[in-house]
């Protein structure tokens, strides 16, 4: 019998696992304070974010979102933005809430986590609205190299504090590159613009120890080899909009998925246990295949907590069956 941890590293190696189940149902995340500066309320007023973007959540929404007006943008002008970026200071945060927090979670079984959210990608658009910021890349990419450089050097500089005072054992990344239907940026400006600093960041990563844990529950699909030559450990969240099967076989092993169930699908076209526990079965039966895979859930996309509780537990029940009938050679 494997410990849970042992089981996450034997899904990650290829190797025989007792189950196949997602990879955070065994993670804690750390409190820090990164997040605590940046929490925003539940009450639909605007909040500013410690880069001074105004952010709004809505009651009932999953969670806050950017409102970007041409009055609250962070840069106004791409050609000038030196005069409006100014990244957080670290300096003042407490990082004794970060070492405590960490200290209260067992690693002989489960790993630490340090929430990361906000990427490169996010973080631009964030910074001057969707609109302006995808014109910036296609006719400013200098000045987005550069302020790009400006995010990455902060999470860099934050990824070493979090590793000094807590010793995180993976990172939940998050920067969402794509939609549904298909990457936000072409694959070859995502790859002068994002991919060297996201290797700088990935580099960084594993420098102080940790697994790269990367959320992009979107289209990836035109990048998945350069995910996995950078360094990403686990894509997490992924969507079956993306051809996972012909992924796993071009990727043959290089980097391991997280997710792959069509939650939005569960939420609004399956009403009964029995359909559900079944559709689980049938995903898993088409995705997991080779290994290198955590079937999981997003709890964002599945919000119902009835269904999602059926979903995982047959997850965790099917993914024991399954790893038994199916070992690895």
């Amino acid at each position: 019998m494997l410990s849970a941890r042992e089981n996450v590293m034997a899904i990650l190696k290829g190797e025989q696992p007792d189950a196949y189940t997602g990879i955070l149902e065994y993670g804690t995340f750390i409190d820090d304070p990164q997040r605590v500066a940046d929490a925003c309320a539940n009450d639909g007023e605007p909040h500013p974010d410690s880069w001074g973007v105004s952010r709004v959540w809505l009651p009932g929404a999953p969670g806050p979102h950017p409102v970007i007006t041409d009055e609250n943008k962070v840069i106004k002008d791409i050609e000038d933005w030196e005069r409006y970026l100014v990244p957080p200071d670290m300096s003042a945060y407490d990082w004794s809430m970060a070492e405590k927090s960490a200290e209260s979670i067992d690693r002989k079984e489960g790993f630490a986590v340090l929430y990361c959210s906000t990427g490169l990608f996010e973080r631009s658009h964030f910074l001057m609205g969707m609109e302006d910021a995808f014109c910036a890349y296609m006719e400013n990419e200098d000045e987005m190299k550069e302020i790009l450089r400006v995010v990455a050097d902060h999470k860099i500089e934050f990824i070493k504090e979090m590793a000094y005072h807590a010793h995180p054992d993976a990172i939940f990344y998050h920067d969402d590159w794509g939609s549904k239907q298909n990457l936000f940026l072409p694959p070859a400006t995502w790859r002068a613009v994002i991919k060297p600093l996201q290797q700088e960041i990935s580099d960084t990563i594993h420098d102080c120890g940790m697994l790269y844990l990367h959320h992009a529950d979107c289209i990836c699909e035109p990048i998945v080899e350069d995910m996995a030559e950078i360094g990403i450990d686990v894509w997490m969240d992924v969507i079956p909009q993306n051809d996972i099967v012909g992924i796993k076989q071009r990727l043959n092993g290089s980097m391991c998925l997280n997710g792959c169930l069509d939650n939005p699908y569960i939420v609004t076209d399956l009403d009964d246990e029995a359909s559900i526990r079944a559709f689980v079965r049938e995903s898993l039966d088409k995705y997991l295949p080779g290994g290198y895979l955590f079937p999981s859930v997003n709890p964002g996309a599945l919000s119902d907590p009835w269904k999602r509780e059926v979903t995982s537990d047959e997850i965790l029940k099917y993914g024991r069956i399954w790893a038994q009938e199916h070992p690895v050679a």
